[in-house]
């Protein structure tokens, strides 16, 4: 071989040899090498991390790796907040900051990353990483932290922001951006960095529009009119290194500057929108139209007729809130009348937000026009017919008069009954008659057979509660003649017969509940199911709440402060100054056997509200922490050798 030839030759095998140790050395390649665990650091950044008397509105921070930075606009909170959005990039091993707002004098700038920082090869999380600088000669370090819960079940609200205010005017809220902010995470959990000393008012806001303050009724939102102080104080802590996932290597007992008040609440709320203005017309069956609007008024629409004679013409039923009123029709005429012109008014918030009386001109047209139905009933009268004349050749019961159309009840009565529940009848069409003499109750006794008193309430828009005295163990059965109930166009009802069993006190279990704190107060307790939906609720005035005939299971407590004894939760109005109704839940499921009292007391004030709420009810589940993956301690525990240090 040539000496050009044995040179060649000698510089490709060194050159291979370069790339099999270069590939041999890279971490976590798919060779078995180590990987790499070290999370990024920062090496520098302009200006400092700490400045003082910074001018500049482009940071730049420089890395000693390739980083990313996940999801800049969540995860990345400016504070003073931004009017105008900054920029944020990561290229390579840097991250580049504009800030597109005016630099305020005197003041400390936080830029909190959360933990969005990650190395780009493995993804290693950098940690909470906060830069900060101050326009002024000193840096603001102190902070406030807390939690913000949805005022009506307590869940975490995630992603929300969180302001101070030095401006102690309520008009602050709703005209000024705030001063310092911060956001949730998943767990509801905020921090505020950078605050001077001083007194301040904590909130939150869903901001809807980006201006930092709260302008529409749609953004959720929480306030407090107490004045906090922030401060800190020398602390310790225990803080744990580990040799792996599942072995602790040491525990030291660590100073650490304990910034407070660090475990404020914040429950957040919605307030109704309460602008009133129609926002459509129905008539989904020809015989009823509805109108719905966004907001309910004590005052239902008034309704002239046009093409049609509104006097005596119509049925009202309007629902719980007043914001659907449905009308149904009195007169046949009118149902086969496929267009209804009408004039009505009604109360409409105008342009300044006030409610006037509104006056429109509409027509309600039938979804089902007359001939349409007519055809549809000559075609079921066809195939009836039909059906007849071939049982007829065929020798069989045969029909020679059409049936006449019955009133289809529902009669939600099973054969298994609690003895505190009671059955409902629900009509489809507004009933004219109920003839009682036609339902009947029998009670067995011995073999034999006697009446039983109940009563029947009317609870409105045709539904109908069946009360009576259910003794536990007892057998019933409930007897409903046929024409019991007779609608508003004739209709009567078919027979209906459904016997019952009462089921006995030892398939029940009982819960007694001693409320502590809370004298005088009118208190509702709700017993939930898994789902966060109550099944029972009582109330009491004297702290003690007591759940009979509770099926055997697990349940969760929930009770609210019913401030205006309505029965129901309330949110809450900023300018009102009103909270909403304060929630607690009690911190465990209890478990209920049957046969058996269970008995509880609860001091609803003994946990801070965002320990109360059991995990199990939590639907807000906190985002998984980023940690390293320790992959290198697996991979020396298979070698039976020591992984190496980071």
């Amino acid at each position: 071989m040539s000496n050009h030839n044995c040179s060649l030759f000698t510089i490709c095998c060194t050159f291979s040899a370069l790339l099999l140790v270069a590939s041999c050395a890279k971490m976590g390649s798919p060779d078995g090498g180590w990987f790499d665990e070290t999370p990024p650091r920062v090496v520098y950044s302009t200006p400092a991390d700490g400045g003082t008397d910074v001018k500049q509105q482009k940071i730049k921070i420089f890395f000693n790796e390739f980083i990313q930075v996940d999801n800049p606009t969540e995860k990345v909170v400016v504070s003073p907040p931004q009017l105008e959005v900054p920029e944020i990039r990561a290229t390579g091993k840097r991250i580049e900051i504009k800030l597109a707002d005016s630099l305020i004098a005197n003041t400390t700038y936080t830029i909190d990353f959360s933990d969005a920082i990650t190395d780009n090869n493995e993804g290693n999380p950098m940690g909470n990483f906060t830069y900060t600088f101050s326009t002024g000669d000193h840096i603001d370090t102190l902070q406030v932290a807390g939690y913000v819960l949805q005022a009506d079940n307590l869940e975490p609200v995630k992603g929300i922001l969180v302001g101070l205010y030095s401006d102690f005017a309520d008009s602050a809220f709703t005209t000024k951006p705030l001063l310092r902010v911060s956001r949730t995470d998943s767990r509801g959990y905020f921090v505020i960095k950078g605050v001077a000393e001083g007194a301040y008012r904590i909130v939150a806001l869903q901001d809807m529009d980006g201006n930092y303050f709260y302008s529409q009724k749609s953004e959720m939102m929480a306030f407090s009119h107490d004045s906090i102080k922030p401060y800190w104080k020398l602390d310790y802590r225990q803080d744990t290194t580990w040799i792996d996932s599942l072995h602790i290597d040491k525990i030291k007992r660590v100073q650490y500057n304990h910034f407070q008040p660090d475990q404020l609440v914040l429950r957040a709320f919605t307030v109704p929108l309460t602008d009133r203005y129609l926002l459509k017309t129905e008539r989904p069956e020809a015989n009823r139209f509805s109108f719905f609007f966004t907001y309910g008024h004590e005052e239902l629409p008034h309704i002239k007729g046009l093409n049609f004679n509104e006097q005596n013409a119509f049925i009202i039923e309007n629902s719980l809130k007043n914001d659907t009123v449905t009308y149904w029709l009195r007169d046949t005429v009118l149902v086969n009348q496929d267009t209804l012109r009408m004039e009505i008014q009604f109360m409409a918030t105008d342009t300044l937000g006030q409610l006037q009386l509104n006056t429109d001109t509409i027509e309600v047209l039938s979804r089902q026009p007359y001939a349409k139905r007519m055809k549809q009933k000559a075609k079921e009268l066809e195939e009836w017919e039909k059906k007849q004349e071939k049982r007829k050749k065929r020798g069989l019961d045969y029909d020679s008069i059409y049936p006449r159309e019955v009133l289809e009840m529902k009669f939600n009565v099973g054969s298994a009954l609690d003895p505190d529940r009671n059955p409902t009848f629900q009509a489809p069409t507004p009933i004219a008659t109920v003839d009682t003499s036609k339902i009947h109750l029998y009670i067995e006794h011995d073999s034999l057979w006697y009446n039983a008193r109940y009563k029947l309430v009317e609870r409105g828009n045709r539904l109908y509660e069946f009360k009576a005295e259910w003794r536990p163990e007892q057998h019933y059965s409930l007897e409903i003649d046929s024409a019991a109930f007779t609608d508003i166009y004739g209709l009567e009802s078919k027979k209906f017969k459904q016997g019952i069993k009462v089921k006995s006190n030892d398939d029940y279990s009982t819960l007694f509940v001693n409320i502590q704190g809370f004298e005088g107060e009118h208190l509702a307790v709700q017993l939930l199911n898994s789902g966060d939906k109550p099944i029972k609720q009582v109330t009491t005035d004297n702290g003690k709440a007591e759940f009979f005939y509770v099926q055997p299971g697990n349940y969760f407590l929930r009770m609210f402060v019913d401030a205006n004894r309505n029965g129901i939760w309330d949110t809450g109005d900023y300018n009102e100054n009103r909270q909403a109704e304060e929630v607690f839940y009690f911190h465990e499921p209890i478990e209920c056997l049957a046969k058996w009292d269970v008995t509880r007391t609860w001091n609803p004030r003994e946990r801070k509200a965002f320990q109360q709420k059991p995990a199990d009810l939590i639907k807000q589940k906190a985002d998984q922490k980023k940690t390293i993956r320790n992959r290198n301690a697996e991979r020396a525990k298979s070698m039976g050798i020591l992984p190496p240090e980071r």
